[in-house]
């Protein structure tokens, strides 16, 4: 087969596997480029051409562990999926994903960077992913029938893994966002390019605009969209809330991803106490 050919049964097959079409679109441009490295197509090309990609883009591309893992996992799909000749996991492991505990924004810092937003449509984006725990993704494409006021809830339409959900609807979030409407008079996206009523606003829009508003609050972390959202789990749970339920407004597949806000919150903080305590008192 051409390089064309391989590139066009990838395609194939992710569409018929349901793939995401972010998954999807990530897939065919990492084989492209592993078939262009090598200038040759990929039923060419051997574990060891596969284990020399990967080694490149670790040590002279200097991509992160976990795009090297992401692009392990596309040249997987298309030797067992595509090519029907499986590779061998064990000589292509995975680096596996950081332990490393997320920024967190308090919460004095967050009603900060709200009030630095500059204008109601970047106070309004910030407070709707905040409030409600949101990927940035899921921010821009929110449209204006998925704010539901009467039952307090905002409808997430096709999440990471396609999966639809419910989030929270804060009763102050939604009193901006009604006078956000007002002032904009959205069509359909909630959110909008200026003068493109027809249009979602961008996720690399609404970081960088994230980017400006931190410039002006002194916060020197490294914080991103992505920041928003585990500042409102980790929130919740120094609230009392229990961790399935934090699960499901954040749409995680699993109680072990949602685990991690645990190391967030202090022992004091989930008002555990310590059992020597107790036997003192006790005495």
């Amino acid at each position: 087969m051409t390089r064309e050919e391989i590139l066009e049964k990838v395609r194939f097959q992710g569409e018929l596997r349901g793939l995401s079409a972010k998954t999807q679109h990530n897939y065919y441009l990492y084989i492209r480029q592993y078939q262009n490295y090598y200038g040759k197509p990929a039923d060419e090309l051997t574990l060891s051409d596969v284990q020399q990609y990967l080694h490149y883009l670790l040590k002279e591309r200097k991509l992160k562990k976990g795009s090297v893992d992401f692009a392990n996992s596309a040249l997987r799909f298309l030797y067992r999926r595509v090519l029907e000749t499986p590779l061998d996991g064990e000589k292509i492991p995975r680096y596996g994903k950081s332990q490393r505990l997320p920024n967190i924004l308090s919460r004095e810092e967050t009603l900060g960077l709200f009030e630095a937003a500059g204008n109601l449509r970047n106070k309004c984006i910030l407070m709707t992913a905040y409030s409600a725990g949101l990927r940035v993704s899921e921010v821009a494409k929110l449209r204006v029938s998925d704010i539901d006021s009467k039952k307090m809830q905002i409808f997430i339409r096709a999440g990471k893994g396609e999966k639809d959900r419910f989030a929270l609807l804060s009763q102050v979030n939604l009193e901006l966002l009604r006078e956000y409407w007002k002032a904009y008079r959205p069509h359909d996206w909630l959110f909008y390019p200026r003068g493109y009523k027809e249009k979602h606003l961008g996720v690399r829009a609404i970081q960088q605009m994230l980017d400006k508003t931190l410039a002006k609050t002194g916060i020197s972390r490294d914080i991103t969209m992505h920041t928003l959202r585990h500042s409102f789990a980790t929130h919740l749970l120094e609230d009392g809330a229990d961790l399935f339920s934090i699960k499901e407004l954040l749409g995680h597949n699993r109680v072990a991803n949602t685990c991690v806000y645990l190391h967030m919150v202090s022992a004091a903080q989930m008002g555990i106490v310590s059992p020597l305590d107790k036997i003192s008192r006790d005495e």
